[in-house]
């Protein structure tokens, strides 16, 4: 379990932990009605603090709740506010390791039924420590029997806390099962992605991932890592649905998140991927992916963010 720190931003200011409560009969808590975005706040060698791609995490919230159609948020929280509230968690905190940092959008009004719109919304922030939820060595994931909630559902693009019933259903199925992770099919059997993670496959030297209307996040690592390997590597990537059975004859098989890094996937399903030994792609990309948020990568540093 990753230790939270004590100051957190909630409201209009920055308050103990204990403190920022919603009520029981808030929409958030009622209905699951909130959305978020959690990126790494990362130590560079200079002792900098850098956050990840942080206006298209403000993007991504501001884009989720307009999707879910909350729309009293966008209005009051510019990204200079949302940045400055990040600064002033941050400045409370003594951040001195890797963090995660949480910002979410609480619809906080109370007894308001099944609606989103004209309602009071609450921003928190929070800081917890940055432990990776998949190991770097190598995972074991299960096809899920729980499928991928279709976009026609609730919105994959849109991070919303209560659609995430459906990955606490297929994560504990596989940990109950032993195995790391689990791997979510949409509704044609078609594979979407992990709990938390994107995933990638590579074939022959090409780099596959599922396509973004595979009822997948498009999460904003999968992003950096396709611009990394077109551009930076010269890889062949590929945007486009893939069969399960694809991962098992894979020559490498890896995941994407703020949460996950890049992360290898050793097994899926009892089958051995590529005898269980880390691909050459997979590690040119780990080591880019660590530099890159720690502020050694070159050409991404307008990626990261003074903090």
């Amino acid at each position: 379990m990753s230790k939270m720190y004590e100051k957190v931003f909630f409201e209009d200011e920055i308050i103990n932990s204990e403190q920022a409560n919603l009520s029981i009969a808030s929409s958030a808590v009622l209905y699951g009605l909130s959305v978020y975005t959690v990126f790494p706040l990362s130590i560079g060698a200079d002792g900098q603090r850098y956050a990840f791609r942080l206006q298209e995490h403000y993007t991504r919230l501001i884009n989720s709740a307009k999707i879910i159609g909350i729309d009293t948020f966008a209005d009051k929280w510019s990204y200079e506010s949302f940045s400055n509230a990040v600064k002033q968690v941050i400045q409370a905190n003594i951040v001195s390791n890797d963090v995660y940092i949480r910002v979410t959008v609480h619809v906080n009004e109370n007894i308001a039924g099944t609606r989103s719109r004209g309602l009071k919304t609450t921003l928190s922030i929070f800081i917890y420590d940055a432990i990776p939820i998949l190991s770097p060595d190598g995972c074991r994931l299960k096809t899920s029997v729980w499928r991928r909630i279709p976009d026609y559902a609730i919105p994959s693009r849109a991070k919303v806390n209560g659609a995430y019933v459906n990955s606490v259903l297929a994560k504990q199925d596989a940990i109950d099962s032993g195995y790391d992770d689990c791997i979510f099919l949409d509704v044609n059997g078609h594979v979407c992605e992990l709990s938390a993670a994107n995933i990638f496959i590579v074939r022959d030297g090409v780099l596959i991932t599922p396509d973004s209307t595979s009822d997948l996040l498009e999460g904003i690592n999968r992003r950096s890592m396709i611009e990394i390997a077109r551009e930076d590597l010269g890889i062949e990537v590929i945007e486009r649905s893939i069969d399960l059975t694809e991962l098992y004859i894979a020559d490498e098989v890896f995941t994407t998140g703020t949460s996950a890094n890049i992360s290898p996937i050793i097994e899926v399903d009892a089958r051995d991927i590529a005898d269980r030994k880390i691909g050459p792609i997979t590690k040119k990309l780990q080591k880019i992916h660590h530099d890159m948020r720690h502020g050694s990568y070159e050409s991404k540093m307008n990626w990261l963010t003074e903090l």
